[in-house]
């Protein structure tokens, strides 16, 4: 029988980051999971009279389903901070610190963990005589992302070095800031990470396969069939045990709370780059977050309403 929860449970959804319209995908998944429980809950937009909706809502608990800056950023969280609101997912620091690839970077560097080579490109001084030092230094097969988005948007690989321009010009259309990495060619794995009670586990490794000549980009990531998500991945359970731990130690040295997913690249010869942490993965229904969950034995509406009691446990602190 389903118990239902005598609190009162807010999702805040959308916006107009450029992964708007997937956040409201996921928060729909999400409601449809939760309504048994929280026959009361409301989906709120994010927008600029969200303190009123808020106010007027009364929230115990806000699931902030939210992907890219200002709801991924520590933008919100520092919101419903000074709202004195609890919430799922990571605080301000946490989430700050893992939307930002370079500070990211430094903190995984500090913990040892193995990363890709890479270089910094700003907007303000950039000019294109830096991509030949760029390309001496990291060599021609390079990806570029912008620093501060998620969801691969403004991201592109390429494996000639007379294309770094133009992806460059595409990235700076999403940031300010690039960081442009050595390619590691492999397989793209992940790990996703729930944290209860102070405690981290990890799920099961998902080895990400995708057609031919592709990789998991925005398309591949949420059109129907664009990816197949192998868990657990067919690899040893010693590299299966390193991912594991390795995402732990990333969840645990960006100051993550509640959940998040760690990526990565496997090369044929077992070795691997840690790519970046998720603090809000994908709730979608082509999600991987979901999935691994399942590893663990969770149905998607259990792993929800932990995170939400997790979140309410915070109101009395």
């Amino acid at each position: 029988m389903t118990e239902i929860r005598k609190f009162q449970l807010v999702i805040i959804s959308g916006g107009d980051s450029s992964e708007a319209a997937v956040s409201r995908t996921s928060a729909q998944a999400v409601a449809e999971a939760l309504e048994p429980q929280y026959p009361d809950l409301i989906n709120l937009e994010l927008s600029g009279n969200i303190v009123d909706q808020l106010i007027k809502a009364k929230p115990d608990v806000v699931f902030p389903v939210l992907h890219g800056p200002p709801g991924e950023d520590g933008t919100v969280q520092g919101l419903l901070e000074m709202l004195r609101i609890p919430y799922v997912g990571s605080d301000v620091h946490g989430s700050a610190m893992a939307m930002d690839k370079l500070a990211a970077k430094g903190l995984f560097g500090n913990s040892g963990l193995p990363m890709a080579r890479h270089a910094v490109l700003r907007r303000e001084d950039y000019h294109e005589d830096q991509l030949s030092e760029i390309s001496a230094q990291l060599g021609a097969e390079i990806v570029v992302k912008p620093v501060r988005q998620g969801s691969a948007l403004g991201v592109t690989r390429i494996s000639n070095s007379e294309k770094l321009s133009d992806a460059v010009n595409l990235g700076f259309k999403f940031d300010a800031q690039l960081m442009i990495e050595a390619r590691v060619n492999g397989r793209e794995m992940t790990v996703g990470v729930l944290e209860q009670a102070g405690e981290a586990e990890a799920f099961p490794v998902i080895e990400i396969k995708t057609p031919e000549h592709s990789w998991y980009d925005y398309e591949h990531r949420y059109a129907a069939n664009g990816s197949q998500h192998v868990m657990p991945a067919q690899i040893s359970s010693a590299l299966s045990e390193q991912l594991q731990r390795v995402a732990l130690a990333a969840h645990q040295c960006l100051g993550c709370r509640d959940l998040s997913r760690a990526d990565f690249i496997v090369r044929d010869d077992g070795t691997f780059v840690l790519l970046e942490v998720n603090t809000m993965p994908g709730m979608t229904p082509t999600s991987l977050y979901p999935d691994g969950a399942k590893g663990l034995g969770y149905r998607f509406d259990e792993v929800l309403d932990r995170l939400v009691l997790q979140a309410y446990s915070r109101k009395a602190r």
